[in-house]
């Protein structure tokens, strides 16, 4: 089997970690033990570009339950676990290409190995594998079935491709089902933004200045969570819905720069580039912490930000001092990376039960499906939505109601009023 990994010798640490994941991973757990019984994915090559963590782990056993040949690389390179990727070798035999600290060109390697396995399913978390193969083997593209995209920023990326008419092929955005996005990128990112900040600086955030940069369902969980602990969040936003929404929950709104002179601590959850630039560097406070829990590294302007400063070293693990030339010090954690994933473990594996149970569901569904498919991005089936929520219901041992006869009708009447 190829493989490029870290260190061998961690699998043992990683296979226990792989484990305790897994005991609160109960629908993904559902689903293999029926996959295991059906092999319902016999026969097909799933290719996959996620953050290798014991979720994601748990997920590729999943998927080799259910009969598919499965490849891994890391869809960041400081988002690799060295411990899970050796177990994921030694112990379930799936060829993983991911090193934690790989530069670029290392990054872009691996992501082509896994193309090297010729997947009929693409499985991608900010859709480097897709724009691989787009822009370097566009021939294997017609090979692949289809994809499967598990974040805001990859989606983007492929409604546009869509739109523009050079999308080869179709792509489930499982970003968009409702199991995913409203408790993954709301509860997980909140939680996990927050813990790898906290444990990259040890600060207290009860009664720091915090400005959130984006009230999607991202920074909606992220400012939840930092008020929860005591933080004074003001939300910067471009989206005037949004802007109102936070303004109704009860957060401070006002323009960057406004917040960039007046915070402490800045996080962005936007998806796009440049969020915190140079202007925004000039009026910070001595002492400014920046993290980013967006996909790419591209939210905070990095280059800009080395240019303006006098020196740059790194005082901590995962922090690095930016002194400008007037004696203040603006501090970036992570390299600008996603900070739950390279400060800290990424999302609760509770949450990523049923992220991942949408990605195992949705590789099942274009083995029958994909022959039917247009080139364009869909959403996961609602049937598959609300199985999952189904799943994870009776997991937690809560029971909900059924509509009686009588309440269906009256919902599908237009005759019964007052």
């Amino acid at each position: 089997m190829d493989y490029h990994i870290a260190d061998p010798g961690l699998a043992e640490e990683g296979r226990m970690r792989i484990e305790w994941a897994e005991r609160d991973m109960p629908v993904l757990r559902l689903i293999r033990e029926r996959f295991s019984r059906e092999k319902p994915l016999q026969g097909m090559r799933v290719g996959a570009c996620l953050h290798v963590t014991t979720e994601t782990a748990n997920l590729m056993i999943t998927l080799k339950a259910g009969g598919a040949e499965v490849a891994l690389c890391a869809s960041n390179p400081l988002s690799t676990q060295d411990d899970v990727a050796a177990s994921l070798v030694r112990h379930h035999g799936v060829p993983v290409f991911a090193i934690r600290g790989e530069d670029k060109e290392t990054y872009y390697s691996h992501i082509n190995a896994v193309l090297d396995t010729r997947p009929h399913v693409t499985m991608d978390d900010g859709a480097d594998l897709i724009s691989t193969l787009h822009a370097e083997r566009k021939e294997q593209a017609k090979e692949v079935w289809a994809g499967a995209e598990e974040t805001t920023t990859g989606v983007i990326r492929l409604r546009a491709m869509a739109e523009a008419g050079v999308l080869l092929y179709p792509v489930i955005a499982v970003n968009n089902a409702l199991t995913k996005h409203l408790f993954d990128n709301r509860f997980g990112t909140g939680q996990s933004t927050l813990d790898g900040i906290l444990r990259a600086t040890n600060v207290l955030l009860a009664g720091r200045r915090v400005a959130v940069f984006g009230f999607g369902m991202c920074g909606r969980g992220v400012a939840s969570r930092a008020r929860g602990l005591g933080a004074l969040v003001t939300v910067v936003e471009t989206d005037p819905l949004r802007a109102l929404e936070a303004v109704m929950e009860g957060f401070q709104v006002t323009t960057s720069l406004e917040a960039a002179a007046s915070c402490d601590l800045f996080i962005t959850v936007t998806g796009d580039i440049h969020v915190l630039r140079k202007e925004h560097f000039q009026v910070m406070r001595d002492g400014a912490i920046l993290a980013n829990s967006g996909h790419f590294n591209v939210e905070i302007d990095i280059p800009a930000l080395e240019e303006m400063s006098r020196s740059r070293r790194r005082v901590r693990d995962n922090v690095e001092e930016f002194l400008l030339p007037d004696g203040r010090r603006i501090y970036l954690l992570a390299e600008g990376r996603l900070v739950n994933l390279a400060a800290a473990e990424g999302h609760p594996a509770s949450v990523m039960d049923m992220s991942f149970a949408n990605q195992a569901l949705c590789v099942e569904y274009v083995k029958g499906a994909h022959a039917t498919l247009d080139r364009v991005v869909y959403d996961v089936p609602e049937e598959l939505d609300r199985e999952i929520a189904r799943l994870k219901l009776a997991s937690m041992g809560i029971r909900i109601d059924s509509l009686t006869p009588e309440q269906e009708e009256y919902l599908s009447s237009w005759e019964m009023g007052t």
